[in-house]
């Protein structure tokens, strides 16, 4: 019987190593369902969900607790002049303190709403246009002393006596023990996925879900929302998210409006069509937003539930093509920019699996070539054939006779 040659054998042997190598990275999932995955809203680097403990803690970065904080769970207690606003987002229970270090003061305030979406309704709520970003947290924005940032259901207002360059740092390490919630709660608003992501004013967005939150905060300097919040139809169940972009012949703001069916966003998208249509009057004013935009250049679009208007001050031409980008997509769960974890891994996992056969295959013969064409050149180099075919100890069978 003709035995396999030591080159031959050991290819063989790398391709089994590498098969075995696959399955053992192979994840348990693969042999066994798992359960439902814990989501976490959109951040850089997402922590593990946390539950316990308390909202704020006592002490974090230097910075001592002067008192015992007080919970409070009405919204009038936790912010009296946006308490209609903080109710419509869902706020569940608020705690303030103040802290210090050395000479100088931290007060803080900790909002926390029954999941992401109002939290980041909050957020946007308060955050003013023009707010330079900060890496804390989920998202974050500064205004001199005050840094307001959220992370998982919590939103946090921080105003320092003096601020410095290790603020920033010390904020994160109060994120990282701030308690987060696990599963939907942790989901931000799905409307935010369908904003087009292209020349968008990512600073500028705003989310509500009632008129107060539209509005934006008592004392603004301006309105945060575009059309008027009667039209939008808040005691149906609307949603809305807005955002700036910067146009090349002009700023346009966006304002996405979500309806439960399709049926109530194509009556509504023909109420504001009509509403835009018969220009500012005594009967029916415009808002300031659109009293300061280009006539030529508001345009309403329905897709599925989602109704899209334009505003601003850029050429009819661009503001349509800005309309033109947003679709409605059934399935569409997830945050721009961020992928479905599930699929994306499992596809890594099958194309870390060939990568890791296809070296494992290619080293081998690497490997045979050099064995077999070394062992074969030392032959040569003794005088005898390269190939063993010719030895006269290698066992062959003659069947012909």
């Amino acid at each position: 019987m003709c035995k396999p040659s030591i080159p031959v054998r050991l290819s063989l042997t790398a391709i089994l190593l590498g098969a075995v190598v696959a399955v053992a990275q192979m994840p348990t999932s693969i042999a066994k369902p798992p359960k439902a995955e814990q989501k976490a809203a959109k951040q850089e680097a997402k922590p593990a969900a946390r539950h316990d403990g308390p909202l704020l803690p006592s002490s974090f970065a230097g910075w001592q607790a002067a008192s015992s904080a007080t919970p409070v769970t009405n919204s009038a207690q936790a912010d009296p002049a946006n308490a209609a606003a903080l109710k419509e987002y869902g706020l569940t229970d608020a705690v303030q303190n103040d802290y210090t270090r050395g000479n100088q003061t931290l007060k803080i305030k900790a909002l926390r709403f029954g999941d992401a979406s109002g939290a980041y309704g909050a957020y946007s709520f308060y955050r003013q246009t023009g707010w330079p970003k900060v890496e804390i947290g989920t998202g974050g924005a500064s205004d001199n002393n005050r840094v307001l940032f959220w992370v998982g259901n919590v939103v946090i207002d921080a105003q320092f006596s003096r601020i410095s360059a290790m603020s920033a740092s010390e904020l994160r390490e109060l994120a990282g023990a701030i308690p987060i919630p696990a599963g939907n709660k942790s989901l931000a608003p799905p409307i935010l996925a369908n904003l087009p992501q292209k020349e968008m004013d990512g600073e500028s967005t705003h989310y509500a879900l009632g008129a107060a939150g539209y509005v934006g905060p008592a004392g603004a300097a301006s309105s945060i929302g575009v059309l008027p919040p009667s039209l939008i139809g808040f005691d149906r169940g609307a949603e809305t998210a807005t955002a700036s972009y910067k146009l090349q012949s002009g700023p346009a703001t966006l304002t996405l409006i979500n309806y439960p069916t399709p049926q109530m966003a194509a009556a509504q998208a023909k109420a504001i069509a009509d509403y835009l249509k018969a220009g500012n009057s005594p009967q029916q004013p415009f808002t300031k937003p659109l009293q300061e935009s280009n006539p030529a250049a508001l345009e309403v679009r329905r897709s599925g539930p989602l109704v899209a208007v334009v505003s601003g001050d850029p050429i009819p031409d661009e503001a349509h093509k800005l309309l033109e980008t947003v679709h409605y997509e059934a399935d569409m769960s997830s945050l721009p920019g961020e992928p479905n974890h599930e699929v994306q891994n499992f596809a890594k996992l099958i194309l870390g699996i060939i990568v890791l056969v296809v070296v494992m295959f290619v080293a081998a013969v690497i490997v045979a070539i050099f064995l077999g064409g070394g062992r074969a050149a030392f032959r040569v180099m003794r005088g005898k054939p390269a190939s063993t075919m010719f030895d006269d100890e290698f066992t062959r069978l003659d069947l012909r006779e």
